[in-house]
């Protein structure tokens, strides 16, 4: 299975400061929230910003790879119906929109963090937005592992397709509030695998 990098040992003041800054950014975005901000909600002193990241820029990107890693780890978990060996690939391809369901579900739940980042800085060469394609490349990887496993005749067109659902359904629930956008897409996904693609 595809993994992201282990994550980097940290001070615990910018830990912190990862934390806040991670939750501010989610709710309220990247450029609406300030330096002086997040360094006064996180309690920490100024120095432990510019001591571990030079600019906004940088600790946004932090913010970025770390969710990624937490979010391949959700997913490399998934709950015991993603998790389980002796369940078939194709199986745990739809767990996947079952987990995702859950995630929607939640009442901090406010879209995709990798496409707002994508979105506020749209400059494909920007740091920031090399980072959230970093991510969604992870998850490709991730999906086309499973594919792969489940027999596909085209396992990176499945694993993409497959994406597209998960992407279009978390852009859809966060939009619209429609929960249901995660059972809709599996129910897409069972007949992509069942025309055997």
């Amino acid at each position: 299975m595809a993994q992201a990098e282990p994550r980097p040992r940290r001070k615990r003041g910018y830990e912190k400061l990862l934390r806040t800054a991670r939750r501010l950014f989610y709710q309220r975005g990247f450029h609406a929230v300030g330096i002086s901000e997040i360094i006064a909600e996180a309690g920490v002193a100024r120095m432990t910003l510019y001591n571990n990241a030079a600019s906004k820029d940088i600790l946004i990107e932090a913010v970025i790879e770390g969710v990624s890693i937490d979010v391949m780890a959700w997913l490399e978990r998934g709950g015991a119906s993603i998790a389980e060996p002796t369940l078939p690939p194709a199986q745990r391809l739809l767990a996947l929109f079952d987990l995702f369901e859950a995630w929607f579900g939640e009442p901090e739940f406010q879209g995709c963090i990798f496409a707002k980042a994508a979105a506020e800085f749209p400059a494909h060469d920007h740091p920031v937005h090399r980072a959230a394609a970093r991510h969604k490349r992870r998850l490709f990887e991730f999906l086309q592992d499973i594919t792969t496993e489940a027999g596909a005749r085209q396992p990176a067109m499945l694993a993409e397709h497959m994406l597209l659902l998960l992407e279009g359904a978390t852009a859809l629930a966060q939009q619209t509030g429609a929960l249901i956008a995660a059972r809709r897409a599996r129910r897409a996904a069972e007949q992509l695998l069942a025309a055997g693609l």
